[in-house]
């Protein structure tokens, strides 16, 4: 990724961190909430899993969410669980319930492994050059909000062990939402085991 690429994605990633007066999506936060009586039983009474393995998505952008569920609905992402729940879904059932997470307070922990501060906050924060890997923060933002504007997800206080699901699940071509770019594919590709323990324990811990 060429160094201009770079700053072009940090100047939008900034932009994300503001606090949106409205959101992006059309949906409606009420009608959304109850619609998501099905989804506590994974995700929380407040959008925030007491499971690892599950999501926290309380706080998610709603173009992201929206992204997502579409995707579960027609396969390009893959899930049992939630393609047979996304499948269900209206169009605006997904943009409403993507309103209503997007509206509820971010989780907030703590690092998974203190032991791997320095290293995850390297990588987030500087990226490693010799390996091809940006700072994740150029997309996702110093603190890990994202930018719904250029639909990049959020990440603070999402779960270690998800996040390095996911990391792992783009490195070994599992999962393909990156679209044409690539962009996560190819970075996760150039990240080994040591790397994704501690960017997902650092993610974690993001405020």
């Amino acid at each position: 990724m060429k160094l201009s690429h770079l700053f072009v994605i940090a100047s939008l990633a900034l932009v994300g961190t503001t606090i949106q007066a409205e959101s992006l999506v059309d949906g409606t936060a009420s009608a959304g909430k109850q619609r998501a009586i099905t989804c506590i039983a994974c995700h929380g009474a407040e959008g925030n899993s007491s499971i690892p393995m599950w999501p926290n998505i309380a706080g998610q952008s709603a173009p992201y969410i929206l992204s997502q569920l579409q995707a579960f609905k027609d396969g390009s992402r893959n899930n049992p669980l939630m393609s047979s729940q996304a499948m269900m879904l209206s169009n605006a059932d997904m943009a409403n319930l993507a309103v209503y997470y997007e509206s509820l307070p971010v989780a907030i922990q703590s690092v998974a492994d203190e032991a791997l501060i320095e290293r995850g906050e390297a990588l987030y924060r500087g990226g490693n050059k010799e390996a091809k890997v940006p700072a994740c923060l150029a997309c996702h933002g110093p603190n890990g909000r994202g930018n719904p504007a250029a639909n990049y997800p959020a990440l603070q206080g999402q779960h270690a062990a998800y996040t390095a699901k996911q990391l792992n699940d783009y490195a070994n071509g599992t999962r393909m939402t990156d679209g044409k770019t690539r962009i996560m594919r190819d970075i996760a590709a150039n990240l080994d085991k040591d790397d994704i323990a501690a960017l997902s324990s650092y993610i974690q811990g993001l405020k």
